[in-house]
C-alpha cells in the first residue's frame, strides 16, 4: 500500500452533498413546498381554484406583490433593506397620474417623468446609505413617511381630492394600455400582462444575480461589506444600483395599478412595504443577507397568490389570510435558520 493510498485517521471524509440534500438547502424549495400543499388545501374545498379562473387569479395576486418580492429579495441578499418601496409605487403613480389630469399632459410624458422623479428618490436613498454609513432600515423608513406625508398633501392641494383619476381619455391611453394593462382571456380566466411584467422581473434578476459581476458584488457584500470592500467590489456604486433597481420596480407596480384603475386612490397607511418583505422571506431570503434567490421570490409570490386566492375561493374569513401569512413566515424563518446553518457545506443555489 503507497502513501497515497494509506487511510488518514482523525481526518473525516468530507463528501460532496446530495441532490436530494442540495435540493432541501435551495432558498426556493420550502416555498414551493408550500405552493403544492396550498393548492392541494384550497382546490379540494374549492375545486375552481385549479381552473383558468382559479390559476388567473392567482397568477395576478402573486405578480402584483411579486415584482415588488424580487426587488426586496435582490436587495436583502445584499443586506439591504427598502421598506419605502410600496409608498414610492403609490407616489409615482399620483406624480403621472396629476400630470396627466391636472396638467394636461399626454400619458407616456407624464410615466416618463414619474420613473425621473422614483429614480431619484432611489438615488437619494442609495447615496444617503453609502454616505451617512446609516442601517438602510433607518434611512428608507424616513423616505416612507416623507412620501407618504407628501404624497396625500400634495394630491389633496392638486386635485382636491385624495382620488387621482381621469387619466383614461389622455394621449397616449391606447398604447400604454396595452403594455400595462393588456389581458389575454383563456376559458373564464383574464391573465392580465402584469403576469408578463413580473416573469419578466424575475428572469432579468436572476440573471443578474447568477450570471454577472454585478451579482457577485451583491452576494459579496451580503456576506461581509468590509471584505467585499478589501477584495476591491465597487460597494457604493453597487450599492446605489440596488437603490435605482427596486425604485424601477416601485414606479413599474405603480404605473400597473395606474392603467389598470384609470386613476389611484391615495389613503392613509398605503403601500405593501411589509408583504414584500414578508415573501422574499418566505421565498428563502435571509435578513442577514448573503442568500436567496430570484426563484425562491418568485416561489414566494406564488404561494402568496395561492393563498390569498384559495382562502376568498374557499369562502374563509378574510381575516384568515393574516393568520395563514404569518404561520408561513414563522415556517420560512425555521426553514432559513437550516439553510443557514447548512450554506457552509452546500453551495449556494
Amino acid at each position: 500500500m503507497t502513501a497515497a493510498q494509506r487511510p488518514v485517521f482523525g481526518a473525516p471524509e468530507r463528501r460532496a452533498p446530495s441532490r436530494g440534500r442540495r435540493l432541501l438547502t435551495r432558498p426556493s424549495t420550502p416555498a414551493l413546498a408550500g405552493v403544492v400543499v396550498a393548492l392541494v388545501v384550497f382546490g379540494v374545498q374549492a375545486p375552481q381554484l385549479l381552473g383558468a379562473g382559479g390559476w388567473a387569479s392567482v397568477l395576478d395576486a402573486a405578480a402584483l406583490i411579486g415584482i415588488g418580492a424580487v426587488a426586496v429579495t435582490v436587495l436583502l441578499v445584499a443586506g439591504q433593506f427598502d421598506v419605502s418601496i410600496g409608498v414610492l409605487a403609490v407616489a409615482s403613480s399620483v406624480t403621472a397620474g396629476l400630470l396627466v389630469s391636472e396638467a394636461g399632459w399626454g400619458l407616456w410624458p407624464a410615466l416618463a417623468v414619474s420613473l425621473v422623479a422614483a429614480l431619484a428618490v432611489g438615488a437619494v436613498n442609495g447615496l444617503l446609505v453609502v454616505i451617512t454609513g446609516l442601517p438602510s432600515f433607518l434611512v428608507t423608513l424616513a423616505t416612507f413617511l416623507v412620501l407618504q406625508g407628501g404624497t396625500l398633501v400634495v394630491a389633496q392641494s392638486v386635485a382636491g381630492t385624495s382620488l387621482v383619476d381621469g387619466v383614461e381619455g389622455a394621449p397616449g391611453w391606447a398604447s400604454a394600455d396595452a403594455v400595462f394593462g393588456s389581458v389575454l382571456v383563456l376559458g373564464d380566466g383574464r391573465f392580465r400582462v402584469s403576469i408578463v411584467w413580473w416573469a419578466a422581473a424575475v428572469l432579468l434578476a436572476g440573471w443578474l444575480l447568477r450570471r454577472t459581476r454585478f451579482g457577485n458584488a451583491v452576494y459579496a457584500l451580503g456576506g461581509s461589506r468590509r471584505a467585499a470592500r478589501e477584495l476591491g467590489v465597487p460597494t457604493a456604486w453597487t450599492t446605489v444600483a440596488l437603490y435605482l433597481l427596486t425604485a424601477t420596480a416601485a414606479w413599474l407596480l405603480g404605473t400597473l395599478a395606474l392603467v389598470r384603475q384609470g386613476g389611484v386612490p391615495v389613503a392613509p397607511g398605503f403601500g405593501a412595504e411589509i408583504e414584500y418583505l414578508v415573501v422574499a422571506v418566505i421565498g428563502g431570503c435571509l435578513l442577514g443577507g448573503g442568500y436567496g434567490s430570484a426563484v425562491g421570490a418568485a416561489a414566494g409570490a406564488l404561494l402568496y397568490g395561492a393563498v390569498r386566492t384559495g382562502i376568498g375561493v374557499a369562502g374563509w374569513p378574510p381575516q384568515s389570510f393574516q393568520v395563514v401569512l404569518g404561520v408561513l413566515l414563522v415556517v420560512a424563518l425555521l426553514a432559513n435558520g437550516v439553510a443557514r446553518r447548512r450554506l457552509i457545506a452546500v453551495p449556494r443555489s
